[in-house]
């Protein structure tokens, strides 16, 4: 999916690296609990996540061409996961939750495989 933001997971051991290059390319950091948000001169804004959640999802990404660039990227089973968790979050805005009930069901209509991972009463409220 596309979007203005990049979000990364990052080793943790790496983290603090990952946020000095950035800085370096001018890039500013703000931190909270479950990630580092930056902002650099650009409309595109970088996330890491810190969360422990996602601490397994480099090992499953694969290599893919972005934009040009070539990078591993999340496999859809996690993109779809982290779409959950995010959903899952009652102190997110309401307007991020709406997004994120609409980002599932995109990914369930590009891979409909991907159903039985989403639990019930979410397929329900997509049904609304």
């Amino acid at each position: 999916m596309a979007t203005a933001d990049v979000d990364l997971v990052i080793a943790t051991e790496r983290v603090e690296e990952a946020v000095d290059a950035l800085g370096k390319a001018g890039f500013q950091a703000k931190r909270f609990e479950w990630s580092i948000n930056l902002k650099g001169r650009s409309k595109v804004t970088v996330q890491i996540s810190t969360g422990d959640f996602y601490r397994d999802f480099p090992k499953r990404a694969f290599p893919a061409d972005v934009h040009g660039i070539p990078m591993r990227v999340a496999s859809v089973e996690d993109t779809l996961r982290g779409k959950l968790e995010a959903y899952a979050d009652s102190e997110r805005r309401p307007s991020k939750r709406q997004k994120d009930l609409l980002d599932i069901a995109r990914l369930l209509e590009a891979h409909p495989k991907l159903q039985p991972l989403v639990p019930e009463e979410v397929l329900k409220r997509m049904e609304r």
